[in-house]
């Protein structure tokens, strides 16, 4: 075993940038985007596609807007509109929500470490084409009429074999199946990828705070989505081999869908909402030109809010005969989880009053955020009193609440990245002008849809229904209602053709336009293939600006295979070299073959046999061979001297 001594250096080689490229370059043409394991692609292709979802949820939801914008109206009929309400949940829940947060932490957080690539690139391919595969399954049926029908939660036992016949709700249980598998494999990539392959000197205290977000997140991943998972398998035995894990009459509980499906729920609102303050607080310096304020307190924040949402589930079951006491004990859950989440928004506001804020495009979708989101959450400790809740259950109230939240705390932040981190993505200048008309009229929209939604709540106006009548007086706030949903209709399209005309005729961005402080803009914009020609070491939380933009790079790791350097949990000091497999088309033909085994399972039992056999086949062939681990230590001077912030 040989051992790699480590050199500081600040020097240009761009015959190593050659040699680097050959090897860690996907290839070009179909089959080469295929193969591709590197983590910028995969992260992309997640980002890309669940803006796509994102887009079908949109129309989903406008088409519902249009039905409930006069009484009585005729444009969908309630079978219809029941696919629609359940496909736009459905979508944004599984489909949006997650997959786009896990697809900017997959892209973002190797360069944010300053890695070459994340931990199991092979698996982390995989868990695209098996997600993706979910998605065109419950699209497929959608669009030959066999959309699912009971509602994104799926209650039983409306959702059960009595009362839902057919395929419709098997699709819907086995889309879950596919999305939870992507999750769960993203999750332990991500995990795996901040633990071992942070650049030296990164030790916890100094990690991003988006990345401490992602953390956090893919650890609620793991201990959420295997309930959900398992519920669907439940309801699945339930529907296609006559088990009755959710029906009284043979010994089952129906109540038991709803406590496996909330235990997952609730947390899945946290595991959407975490990424967003991720993201705000990484943007914030750049546009503040100082630190984040109290940066332990967000990250602590961050971690309360991890912990405490798994404790909160039952206040979507307080209209349940449910113990008085056990009630009492998620309504002071319910309003403790407020307290970080108010840490966070304390903190971001301090930042932006003692810095010198430049109100870009992005720094707008972080105001429009916390004012969103803040209305958001003041609903929501209102509906954690049982009182309350029992009166507003199941109404528009409710919906109002919930789409603040999301909205707040996902969509606007998810924009103000968009913005931000395009020109580390493409290399361009979003177009500021119509950033600006994109944010007023997103933020004018929701809250002329949603906001009418409280009142139409308090006045009695039920979830879930196709249509109302004229006597009961909620046409004109359902209208205002549907007049704002066109609007941030037409805010998604200032947006679309943004991108579109940006790709073409966007400002070159450059290497750091925002003379930002992370370590992702330490590497050209687009990054290179490799990510960073030699590992960068860093001395600090912002080390672009306490290095003055000369980081000090450590040298040492192979030029002729993708090699990424291993480092220790806590402080990231140097352990050993890792020989990554390379591009391979194998974990596409892998998550096919799971593909084949759960959708034709749907069918008929031989769908196990045959994608046991093919996976078997394709797992062989994915782990083997491999390539041998270089577990050479690399030697690193024990201290780099950070520099002064900019101000």
């Amino acid at each position: 075993m040989t051992t790699a001594t480590a050199r500081v250096e600040t020097i240009a080689q761009p015959e190593l940038d050659v040699e680097l490229d050959a090897v860690w370059r996907s290839r070009p043409g179909f089959i080469g985007w295929l193969m591709s394991t590197d983590h910028k692609s995969i992260g992309k292709r997640y980002v890309a596609t669940a803006f796509i979802f994102f887009c079908l949820a949109g129309l989903e939801a406008a088409t519902m807007r249009a039905q409930l914008s006069r009484p009585e109206n005729g444009l969908l009929g309630p079978d219809t509109y029941n696919q629609v309400f359940t496909m736009h949940g459905t979508t944004m829940m599984f489909l949006f929500a997650v997959p786009v947060m896990i697809g900017i932490g997959l892209y973002l957080v190797p360069l944010m470490i300053g890695a070459r690539n994340v931990a199991f690139p092979r698996a982390n391919a995989m868990g695209y084409w098996v997600y993706l595969i979910g998605g065109l399954l419950i699209y497929s049926g959608f669009f030959v009429n066999s959309g699912p029908d009971a509602g994104w939660f799926a209650y039983v036992p409306l959702a059960g074999p009595q009362f839902s016949p057919g395929k419709r709700v098997d699709i819907w249980a086995q889309m879950i199946t596919f999305t939870e598998i992507a999750a769960l494999v993203a999750s332990v990539v991500q995990i795996t990828t901040i633990f071992k392959l942070r650049a030296p000197g990164m030790s916890l205290n100094r990690v991003p705070i988006l990345v401490w977000t992602t953390l956090v997140v893919q650890f609620m991943i793991m201990f959420a989505m295997p309930s959900v998972a398992t519920a669907s398998l439940f309801l699945a035995m339930d529907r296609l081999i006559s088990t009755h894990f959710f029906n009284p009459a043979e010994g089952g509980d129906a109540l038991l869908w709803q406590h496996r499906f909330w235990f997952f729920g609730h947390p899945e609102v946290y595991i959407m909402f975490l990424p967003g303050p991720g993201i705000i607080s990484s943007l914030l310096p750049a546009f503040t030109r100082r630190p984040v304020f109290g940066y332990p307190a967000l990250v602590l924040a961050v971690i309360a809010t991890g912990f405490i949402a798994f404790g909160l589930w039952v206040h979507h079951m307080f209209a349940t005969p449910l113990p008085q006491l056990g009630q009492s004990f998620f309504t002071a859950a319910s309003a403790l989880v407020a307290i970080p989440n108010g840490i966070q928004i304390f903190c971001w506001i301090a930042t932006i009053w003692s810095g010198r804020p430049i109100f870009r495009t992005p720094l707008l979708f972080t105001i429009g955020s916390i004012i969103i989101f803040v209305i958001g959450g003041m609903t929501g400790v209102m509906i954690a009193s049982v009182p309350f809740d029992s009166q507003v259950h199941d109404t528009y109230f409710i919906v109002a609440h919930f789409h603040y939240v999301i909205l707040g705390g996902v969509v606007f932040p998810l924009f103000a990245g968009f913005y931000y981190w395009w020109p580390k993505v493409t290399g361009r200048l979003l177009s500021e002008a119509a950033g600006k008309w994109n944010f007023w009229l997103m933020f004018i929209g929701v809250n002329a849809t949603f906001f009418p939604m409280h009142q139409l709540g308090m006045e009695g106006m039920p979830r879930r229904v196709y249509t109302y009548l004229a006597g009961t007086g909620w046409g004109d706030l359902n209208l205002v209602a549907s007049i704002g949903a066109l609007v941030i209709f037409s805010s998604v399209v200032v947006f679309l053709g943004n991108v579109i005309w940006s790709l073409r005729h966007g400002q070159i961005a450059g290497a750091n336009p925002w003379n930002a402080d992370s370590l992702e803009w330490a590497t050209s914009s687009p990054p290179p293939s490799y990510n960073f020609r030699d590992t960068p070491v860093v001395g600090g939380r912002a080390p672009v600006w306490e290095s003055g933009g000369e980081l000090p790079v450590m040298t040492g790791l192979a030029r002729d295979r993708q090699q990424v350097l291993l480092t220790t949990v806590l402080d990231a000091e140097p352990d050993s070299r890792h020989d990554h497999p390379g591009h391979t088309i194998w974990p596409f033909i892998l998550a096919v073959t799971i593909g084949i085994f759960f959708i034709v399972l749907i069918f008929t039992p031989w769908g196990m046999p045959i994608g046991t056999v093919l996976g078997f086949i394709a797992y062989a062939r994915y782990v083997w061979p491999k390539k041998r681990h270089d577990p050479s230590i690399i030697e690193l001077p024990r201290s780099v001297p950070p520099a002064e912030v900019p101000r």
